[in-house]
C-alpha cells in the first residue's frame, strides 16, 4: 500500500514516531469518557498504532518480534517474580 501510493517519502523516522504517538492518542480517545469502548473502534485504532510501529521497525531494520523478546528479558530482570508479583510498584521501589 505504501509503495503503491508513493508514501515512503514521508516515512522519515521522525514522522513515523510522531504518527505512532498521534495514533496512540486516538486509541486513548476510545476510552476517554467511557471505559466500555466500542471494540471495533479499538481494533481499528490499534491497527493504526501497530502499522506505524511496524513501518518504523522496518525503516530502522529491526525485527519487531526480536526487539519485543529482548525487552521482555529486560523487564524480567527488573521485576523478579518474588518481588513484583501482584504489585504495580516501579522496579526501583520494589522491596529488597
Amino acid at each position: 500500500m505504501v509503495a503503491d501510493r508513493d508514501w515512503e517519502q514521508f516515512h522519515t523516522t521522525e514522522n513515523l514516531i510522531k504518527s505512532i504517538s498521534i495514533e496512540a492518542g486516538e486509541l486513548l480517545e476510545c476510552v476517554q469518557w467511557d471505559a466500555n469502548a466500542d471494540p471495533d473502534l479499538i481494533r481499528r485504532e490499534l491497527a493504526d498504532v501497530l502499522s506505524y510501529c511496524h513501518l518504523l521497525a522496518a525503516k530502522l531494520g529491526l525485527d519487531p518480534e526480536q526487539i519485543i523478546l529482548e525487552k521482555l528479558e529486560e523487564t524480567k530482570a527488573k521485576y523478579p517474580v518474588e518481588k513484583s508479583r501482584g504489585r504495580s510498584t516501579k522496579y526501583d521501589r520494589l522491596p529488597d
